[in-house]
């Protein structure tokens, strides 16, 4: 017995060496450059591949060729990665993410060729590096281990890879070559993923697929190392060496046995799920990059081309036939990574195990070995595997709850694999499995003509989640999930949504494809393959329904009409290429001819007589009191109409007082509004009537007219718009005789609330005055009091919060001041719901909200606005303001149309996608979102930010206008003048703590530097 466990132990110690050696290398390499290399197992079949080409096929001594292969072929691939792929995506500013797809872009090339190179074939001839002995790999795993700790903690290079991991950019500003030092690192871990692979290549299944997915399987002690301890991943990995080959000594007999059986076969796949699941995750950053997702305009007539392409394989014959059989199959499966992955944004590596599992469920039915279920006929077994499987979809979508980024991708490739490894490796599932295609659909053309029916059925149920309410909410997502949660999306939700919804279209696809193969075969779902679709949806349009299909029909038909591997070399070519042309081919294409499509250029004369030209022009317009550009200057004069300087009609006044308004709130760059834009409701104001600083009146209430706050108008500055007289000012600047200001009440946007007004509320067909019918701009909830109540909260024994206490009332706008670290952003953070505090209470009037999410507050009429904008890039600006409204309870079915047009952003642009706007115009649709939620109490986090004077004043007169109707407004806000503007309370924080509170002409002079 002693002898036995012995000898286990040096199995276990061999085993636990390679598994360190991949540790060694992954975290090095991560360590230097921050991509977690997914490419580290393809590295090591190909370099072990190498090892027995030069060895066995060209007869080169052993130790001249592990020279060749672990001293030059390996660090050259890790320095030809790092410069030819990575060090790009570094220069564009990639984030993890999107480096991961590159990553996994390398794997899929590596696998690709190498099949195509050697065959998909195992080789039983690799040569032994290293005798069987386990103290020599152990010894060599030792020494690989003592001598990179050394040059990291006592060499000059070890203190530069340690700048470069705490801050890149720091470290590039202090002298380091950063680009070295990560050279260096990918040169390193191919060297580690090179020996590896050499000393496994002896023991284990050589070929393209088993190898790189073995070596990717034992990530998990570099996991569990938090990619940092080169002493804890030796250990691990050593510990589950043993621990594995001590399980094979284990016999139970019953249903125990195959369990122990996998459990000791497949410990460190147990290993991986632990690391992905429990401990804490690698990487931080949310979801795939933007750029990956985005929305790729569809070329015309390709739809109608697919389908024609797709109707072919109706008149092939024999072989021909029978592959196509497997292209709408893996179309349905693709459709499942389309919303998950491309319309969700949440890495999936997974879906592969989810297709396994319905052609399994499927032939368990229809043989009536399903634990508790009859004998079905194929389809109904079909449609009842699909049930069955798409709950199974919470795997991947709890973890992706508390996960993102590497850590979900790292959690679901463990999924995929663990369910690969214990359920369709295993004889007690999968033997004597039979899999035959339903009655009446033998032959492969009217089994072709049933995938078309399903496709289609699976295509209009991706098209329902795309679109729509659905669709708004999962873009958003995607694009930004802070800012979706504070729109009222519940994130979490959806996450899990799109998860069982891609598990359950997998499974489809999954029965299908076993169908049209006529057997379960576990290689048809083996985890690498789950890699190889989720590359090739990503690159030809993750959000794309057609690009789906495409992919399809290219991994079937490059595989079937050319030598395996071709379809995997070319997906892999493009994954590798996704940072420089993010958008898939097509839009490589399109900027390729652009950029050959010749235009016409001016001379240096021609040149310098345009400059001379737009000169005259400036100082010619700037005498005339105007500012370019004024595209509709010379219209507007023909017809008698002034305009400002943006080409927009100026405000006029005619004889009755009928007043008209530029379509611009915020800034003018939507072009001028119409004349069912919001109105004031106000009597007309006469050009020579002083500016009074009203705020708009509400309701049918008694219009005072009065300021509750007598030092407003002397506040403000007459820079900022606030002329008052027979002068108009365009938001650049220049001024109109004859034409009111942009300040005067006539002009101010309205935001009418009619839910808690004092007296009865107007009619229908009434406006305020009983004379014309108005419509009001939403209709918030009733008004209620935000309040916190002695809320602490500490990091890591800061305290970042003091026993803060304020409340937010309606009709009153409170603001936040202090300087950087007082606390601000986190008190902010609590209201909103991002954070919770470690004691105190948060409320809403009478109810305890402290526990509530953002996402709830939000519904409950909690809206807030982000410092950094939150807009969602790919969707339009409707769009963005449908989100909110979408989420909102409050039943105001023109809550988008009132909200555009209350920021002016009605205009043609209103269907322009959010990407690449002005900062002043992505304010506005922040603001506006917002808003559509019809909420009462409004959270603003420096809300002028990025904004020139003109937008900012516009921003004021628009806060002040909604907290006069009644709304509640937290501003937090570093600039004191706008806050001496706007605010009616402020409240000034240092150090976590509220140390004074009052009227601003009493505590800003204080808190003023």
């Amino acid at each position: 017995m002693a002898s036995l466990t012995y000898d286990l132990t040096l199995a276990g110690l061999a085993v636990g060496s390679a598994a360190a050696l991949t540790g060694i290398g992954l975290i090095v390499t991560y360590r230097a450059t921050g991509v977690l290399n997914f490419a580290h197992g393809a590295i090591a079949m190909v370099c072990a591949y190498v090892l027995r080409e030069l060895t066995v096929e060209w007869n080169w001594p052993l130790w001249l060729a592990t020279t060749v292969t672990l001293l030059v072929i390996a660090p050259a691939i890790g320095l030809l990665l790092e410069r030819a792929v990575f060090r790009p995506l570094s220069v564009l500013g990639s984030d993890p993410a999107q480096t991961l797809v590159a990553s996994i872009g390398v794997f899929v090339l590596l696998v690709g060729g190498a099949a195509l190179l050697w065959g998909p074939g195992a080789k039983a001839d690799a040569p032994v590096l290293v005798s069987s002995d386990p103290w020599a790999q152990l010894a060599v795993t030792v020494a690989l281990a003592a001598a990179v700790w050394a040059v990291t903690r006592w060499t000059r290079f070890g203190g530069e890879l340690r700048a470069v991991v705490d801050n890149r950019s720091l470290a590039v500003l202090g002298g380091i070559d950063a680009d070295r030092v990560a050279a260096a690192g990918w040169a390193f871990g191919a060297f580690t993923a090179g020996l590896t692979g050499a000393l496994l290549a002896p023991f284990v299944r050589l070929d393209p697929y088993g190898m790189p997915l073995l070596v990717m399987e034992v990530v998990a002690v570099a996991v569990a190392a938090r990619m940092r301890s080169l002493a804890i991943a030796v250990v691990v990995a050593l510990g589950l060496g043993v621990a594995q080959s001590q399980l094979t000594r284990l016999h139970p007999s019953g249903w125990a046995e195959p369990l122990v059986q996998a459990l000791g076969a497949n410990l460190f796949v147990v290993a991986l799920l632990v690391a992905a699941l429990v401990l804490p995750g690698v990487g931080a950053r949310t979801t795939l990059p933007r750029t990956a997702t985005a929305r790729v305009p569809t070329p015309p007539g390709a739809w109608i081309v697919t389908v024609v392409l797709f109707l072919i394989p109706l008149g092939f014959a024999g072989s021909d036939l029978t592959t196509s059989v497997q292209v709408p199959a893996l179309a349905v499966i693709l459709l499942s990574l389309v919303i998950v992955t491309g319309r969700g944004g949440q890495i999936s590596l997974g879906q592969a195990a989810y297709a396994g599992l319905g052609a399994l469920f499927t032939a368990l039915l229809t043989a009536g070995r399903f634990p508790g279920l009859p004998e079905l006929p194929h389809l109904p077994a079909l449609a009842v595997a699909v049930l069955l499987v798409a709950p199974l979809g919470l795997l991947t979508g709890w973890p992706a709850i508390s996960r993102h980024g590497l850590a979900l991708a790292l959690a679901t490739f463990a999924v995929g694999v663990g369910v690969s490894r214990f359920v369709f490796a295993q004889p007690y599932a999968t033997s004597g499995l039979n899999l035959d295609r339903p009655a009446g659909f033998a032959g492969d053309r009217a089994y072709y003509v049933l995938e078309l029916l399903l496709l289609a059925a699976a295509l209009l149920f991706a098209t329902t989640l795309r679109r729509g309410r659905m669709g708004r909410a999962l873009a958003a997502m995607r694009d930004h999930e802070a800012g979706a949660a504070a729109s009222g999306v519940p994130v979490r939700t959806l996450k899990l949504t799109a998860f069982v919804a891609g598990a359950a279209l997998a499974a489809l696809g999954g029965g299908m494809l076993g169908m049209g193969l006529r057997a379960f075969d576990p290689a048809a779902y083996d985890p690498v393959r789950g890699l190889l679709w989720f590359a090739a949806v990503l690159v030809l349009g993750a959000d794309s329904l057609l690009g789906a299909l495409v992919a399809a029909a290219l991994l079937v038909g490059l595989d079937a009409g050319a030598r395996g591997g071709v379809a995997a070399a070319l997906i892999g070519i493009l994954a590798v290429l996704i940072g420089r042309f993010p958008g898939g081919p097509y839009e490589a294409l399109r900027s390729a001819t652009a950029r050959l499509t010749r235009h016409p250029t001016l001379t240096p004369m021609g040149k310098r007589a345009r400059e001379a030209l737009a000169e005259a022009t400036y100082i010619s317009t700037r005498q005339l009191g105007l500012c370019p550009p004024f595209p509709k200057l010379s219209a507007s004069l023909k017809q008698g109409r002034p305009h400002s300087p943006c080409g927009t009609p100026a405000h006029s006044k005619d004889g009755g007082g009928n007043k008209s308004r530029t379509g611009d709130g915020l800034g003018t760059d939507d072009g001028p509004a119409t004349g069912d834009g919001p109105d004031t409701g106000d009597r007309p104001t006469t050009g020579d009537e002083p500016d009074t600083g009203d705020r708009p009146t509400t309701g049918d209430g008694p219009a005072t007219g009065d300021d509750p706050r007598p030092d407003r108008k002397s506040s403000r500055s007459a820079g900022a718009g606030e002329t008052g007289g027979d002068v108009s000012v365009c938001p650049h600047g220049a001024r109109f005789a004859g034409l009111p200001s942009r300040s005067s009440k006539a002009l101010r946007p309205r935001w009418r609330v009619r839910t808690y007004r004092r007296g009865p509320a107007p009619q229908p067909d009434q406006g305020r005055d009983g004379s014309s019918p108005q419509t009001p701009v939403t209709a918030p909830q009733a008004p209620a009091t935000l309040a916190a109540h002695d809320i602490t909260l500490t990091y890591n024994g800061f305290t970042a919060l003091d026993r803060v206490a304020l409340a937010v009332p309606p009709g009153h706008i409170t603001a936040v001041v202090g300087p950087n670290g007082a606390g601000k952003s986190t008190l902010f953070h609590c209201l909103a719901g991002t954070l919770r505090p470690d004691s105190g209470r948060i409320t809403l009037d009478d109810r305890d909200i402290t526990h509530l999410p953002a996402h709830t507050r939000t519904r409950l009429g909690v809206a807030r606005t982000f410092q950094q904008l939150s807009v969602f890039p790919s969707l339009t600006i409707t769009e963005n303001v449908q989100v909110a409204a979408d989420q909102s309870r409050a039943d105001v079915p023109e809550a988008t149309t009132h909200a555009l047009r209350l920021l002016s952003l009605d205009g043609p642009t209103r269907h322009h996608p959010a990407a690449d706007l002005p900062t002043g115009t992505l304010r506005r649709v922040e603001l506006a979102r917002a808003l559509a939620g019809t909420p009462h109490t409004l959270l603003l986090d420096e809300p002028a930010a990025g904004l020139d004077t003109a937008e900012a004043a516009a921003l004021t007169r628009l806060l002040r206008a909604l907290a006069a109707d009644g709304m509640a407004l937290l501003v937090v806000e570093h600039d004191l003048d706008l806050v001496a503007d706007l605010a009616d309370t402020v409240h000034v924080m240092t150090a976590g703590r509220i140390i004074t509170s009052g009227p601003p002409t009493e505590v800003l002079h204080r808190a003023a530097p």
